[in-house]
């Protein structure tokens, strides 16, 4: 998947072009990614750190600071100087999921950061070691019930979508499955890979190219429609639960209070890589659509979103952590 990545940066960097000086960057930019290398915000956050080295003219570094789900990472940006010299790319767990399952975060999404843009979405996949023998979710569920508690699944930590994802799936299946929480993603993958855990709800974007060489199962992908990416895999929702669905998104933030010449710098070039013609195309390969949308907008949908997994979390009668 890496040289898919390099490829396509390379592919995409000649259409570039260099805006004029401005006092804004005149120094290095740290873009932080609050999950170990390896997962799909890492991922993403390197592709959008290439592009707006070369839009700034100034090098954008990935820091990727990952824990506690994402929350180091997270109050590392929300105590940095509002300055333009500190971004992050946030995902649909730190900035929506765990603000509805934590009772006590050291950062508030709404309070603490400003949205600039939404930057990918897409579907989930649901993988499985090949020594699982289940090739669908009817299969899945049939095992687990037959053997409760034997199962077990991986996710980047607690308070993530593909945890909360995993335990709306136990919820509506009527099964139990071990949870066996990592501090990111590509560590949860690996020991998946390796057989150590058996199963993942995994973000496409890293999950895909060991599903494509068979190295994991695709059991189903999450979404409310199969996805181009995997046609061949159907839903969890046509295949055993009905009403299943739920998605992974990213998006960019930068600390409160950074001023408006600044935030709108940075806006305005985010919009413009994400509507590059090869870039879309690279996400897309990877299974996610590219947004841009406006700050005003990315921050609503933060605020839906966290509406939505708070309703989630009370259904399923997760206590606070």
């Amino acid at each position: 998947m890496h040289r898919l990545l390099k490829t396509g940066i390379a592919a995409v960097a000649l259409t570039v072009s260099l805006p004029a000086a401005g006092a804004y960057p005149d120094k290095p930019v740290r873009l932080v990614a609050p999950f170990v290398p390896g997962g799909p915000t890492d991922i993403i956050a390197r592709v959008v750190a290439q592009r707006l080295s070369q839009a700034f003219g100034q090098t954008v570094v990935v820091d990727n600071r990952g824990g506690a789900s994402g929350a180091i990472g997270c109050e590392i940006v929300a105590r940095s100087a509002p300055d333009g010299y500190t971004l992050m790319i946030g995902s649909s767990g730190n900035l929506a999921v765990a603000p509805a399952l934590f009772a006590k975060l050291p950062y508030d999404p709404l309070k603490d950061f400003q949205a600039i843009t939404q930057t990918t979405s897409g579907p989930q996949v649901i993988v499985a070691h090949p020594s699982v023998a289940a090739r669908n979710v009817t299969e899945l569920l049939a095992l687990a019930r037959a053997k409760p508690g034997s199962l077990n699944y991986a996710s980047g930590g607690a308070g993530t979508t593909t945890q909360l994802g995993m335990e709306l799936f136990k919820s509506m299946g009527g099964v139990e499955i071990v949870h066996i929480p990592y501090k990111g993603t590509g560590q949860a993958l690996s020991d998946v890979l390796g057989g150590q855990v058996q199963l993942m709800m995994a973000s496409l974007l890293p999950a895909l190219p060991h599903v494509k060489s068979a190295r994991l199962r695709g059991v189903a992908v999450t979404s409310a429609q199969r996805t181009a990416a995997l046609p061949d895999t159907p839903t969890v929702a046509e295949s055993g639960l009905p009403g299943f669905e739920t998605t992974s998104w990213h998006g960019m933030v930068m600390p409160a209070n950074t001023p408006p010449a600044i935030s709108g710098r940075v806006h305005a070039e985010m919009v413009k890589l994400l509507n590059l013609p090869d870039v879309k195309a690279l996400f897309l390969t990877q299974g996610m659509d590219t947004v841009g949308n406006t700050p005003a907008q990315f921050t609503a949908y933060i605020q839906g979103e966290t509406e939505k997994w708070t309703r989630v979390v009370r259904a399923l009668g997760i206590p606070p952590q």
